[in-house]
């Protein structure tokens, strides 16, 4: 007799839109397509783009099921997010997920009944603390502080993609969880390659966002050789809009268009004052840009000597340190090719084994058995051409958060 295939390990997973996670849910679950693992992704914070339903469905391993309620970070969140909440439980009801990746922070006090992966990808508390230099307002962000905290407790496994975040999330929060671990992310390295680099630098992210910090580049580029080209949105999350008049500004650009960007700029400049990670500079840097990156310490973490760090703020520094560079093509070489072998240890393949070697751990200490069905089995991780992907499966959210 033939044993049946082992059964797929199901995934509940939380992901929003808006910002780099989406990239990081896309990326995961492409690089599990070979691993026997289905994922239900469940998104909220707004709909989806065309262009995000486009890679969705490119997915051979995810059901989406979409909504809008408001994330725990948002203005006035806790109505949509205990809705959700009742939302991704009857998900949960229906998939039967094994085990819960959650890429927010409250949900993970929710009565699963199954392990829970969280991942830390940034706060609010942090953000304001990089960012502002003070706390947050405490009468606003009291309840988003006790929530983060109850869900951290909650967590069988915290996850974050620098050092410096898993001890962010321990210092603001309490040290709430015990079981904390680092899984750098990681991107697909063959979407990104240099071409015939031009005189230009290149910066990336919402325009408005304080902790990017676009707006030194804005008033530095003026006394600049170079031109400064910018891709991002110029829309705040309040509804307001910035135009930094002195940058040549792209508007949102594709994944694709980013890539071509970045494959032709000489130089990649992000000044943030707060990145937990920073995907951007890492695709910048596979792309054979040199890296100049705000000295803060996740970022220093991350690339060690293979970038040229400046405080955030100095905008003298940031205006002499873009022009050396500028006028100096072996310096600028060197930075360039420092870069992007050090971007090779941030690849899809690590990332990928270790969020495998992450799930197995919690399976192996919660127990291999749930009611009715075999034991589970995650393959080991296999490197190999990805074949054509088939369309997704799509569920539309039966909730909306202002229906």
């Amino acid at each position: 007799m033939i044993a049946a295939p082992p059964r797929p390990l199901r995934m509940l997973m939380t992901a929003d839109p808006i910002g780099g996670v989406w990239t990081f849910c896309i990326d995961l679950i492409e690089g599990m397509e070979g691993s026997n693992v289905e994922f239900a992704l469940a998104t909220m914070g707004r709909q989806l783009t065309t262009r995000q339903r486009t890679q969705v469905e490119a997915l051979r391993n995810v059901t989406l099921y979409e909504s809008d309620f408001k994330l725990e970070w948002m203005d006035d969140p806790w109505s949509d997010v205990d809705r959700a909440g009742e939302w991704l439980l009857t998900i949960g009801g229906e998939f039967e997920p094994d085990l819960l990746h959650l890429n927010g922070y409250a949900h993970a006090a929710l009565p699963w009944n199954r392990p829970v992966l969280v991942t830390a990808h940034s706060c609010v508390f942090s953000w304001f603390e990089a960012v502002r230099k003070l706390p947050p307002p405490e009468r606003r962000w009291r309840e988003y502080k006790r929530r983060v905290r109850l869900g951290l407790r909650a967590a069988d496994l915290v996850t974050a993609p620098s050092r410096s975040m898993l001890r962010a999330a321990r210092i603001h929060y309490g040290n709430t969880f015990w079981n904390g671990r680092v899984i750098p992310n990681g991107r697909r390295a063959e979407l990104f390659q240099p071409a015939n680099k031009a005189s230009v630098i290149f910066s990336c992210g919402r325009l408005s966002d304080e902790a990017k910090n676009i707006a030194l580049l804005n008033e530095i580029a003026p006394r600049l050789a170079w031109p400064i080209e910018a891709a991002g949105d110029t829309a705040h999350p309040n509804g307001s809009r910035t135009f930094p008049q002195n940058l040549h500004l792209l508007g949102p650009l594709s994944p694709t268009d980013v890539a071509a960007r970045l494959a032709s700029a000489s130089i990649y400049a992000l000044p943030a004052r707060y990145e937990p990670f920073g995907l951007t500079a890492l695709e910048a840097a596979l792309s054979g840009c040199a890296l100049v990156l705000g000295d803060i310490p996740s970022l220093r973490e991350i690339w060690g000597t293979s970038a040229v760090f400046v405080p955030p703020d100095d905008r003298i520094a940031w205006r002499k340190t873009l022009q050396r560079l500028i006028e100096n093509p072996r310096l600028r070489d060197r930075c360039a090719l420092r870069a992007r072998e050090h971007a090779q240890f941030f690849t899809l393949n690590q990332m990928t084994r270790g969020y495998l070697d992450a799930y197995r751990s919690l399976l192996e200490n919660q127990g291999m058995y749930h009611a009715n069905r075999t034991v589970l089995s995650i393959p080991a991780f296999r490197l190999e051409p990805r074949e054509r992907a088939l369309p997704s499966r799509i569920r539309d959210g039966t909730q909306k958060a202002r229906s």
